[in-house]
């Protein structure tokens, strides 16, 4: 009796770890992930993320980039996290490079998810914001949408233009 319970324990124990296990590995240097990416012929995901303080960053953590459907998806691509924590300490010289890319992006809220070309380092797809609950298939879903190809990436530029555009009719009314 002893015996089985013991083995019941551990299998449990066992079945707790796996998820971990096979958690995605997210780098926080996009410059190494462009290596990365180069040596694995894979397409770059960026997460634009205030990991202490963005509720919307935290849901999205919680609800898709932790589910087991993410760790799938995101086999086909290099992970990077990029942080704007307010409280959790961070090395000045990552806070600066992550500025920077947040500069070159154009990225002026969080959540905001970029895929981008190992190649060129170019984006082809954009996603901002997180809709609480939606879970990971519609996130997914929606990531799959944008396409590396010239016509992908043509789309994502009128798209920024029209929300640039948007947000300058808001700020002059």
């Amino acid at each position: 009796m002893r015996t089985s319970k013991t083995l019941a324990t551990l299998a449990l124990a066992l079945l707790a770890i796996l998820p971990a296990a096979a958690a995605p590995t997210w780098l926080t240097d996009l410059d190494e992930a462009k290596k990365v990416a180069a040596k694995e012929k894979k397409d770059i995901l960026v997460d634009f993320t205030g990991s202490d303080w963005c509720g919307y960053c935290i849901k999205l953590h919680a609800e898709v980039f932790d589910k087991p459907e993410f760790a799938e998806f995101a086999k086909n691509y290099v992970l990077v996290e990029l942080d704007f924590p307010n409280k959790k300490p961070q090395p000045a010289e990552e806070k600066a490079k992550n500025k920077a890319t947040q500069a070159k992006f154009g990225v002026s809220g969080f959540p905001t998810v970029l895929l981008l070309d190992a190649k060129t380092g170019e984006a082809y797809g954009r996603q901002s914001g997180y809709g609480p609950g939606s879970g990971p298939k519609a996130y997914i879903e929606k990531l799959s949408a944008f396409k590396n190809t010239a016509e992908g990436r043509l789309a994502l530029g009128a798209e920024a233009k029209k929300a640039e555009e948007a947000s300058a009719k808001r700020a002059a009314q």
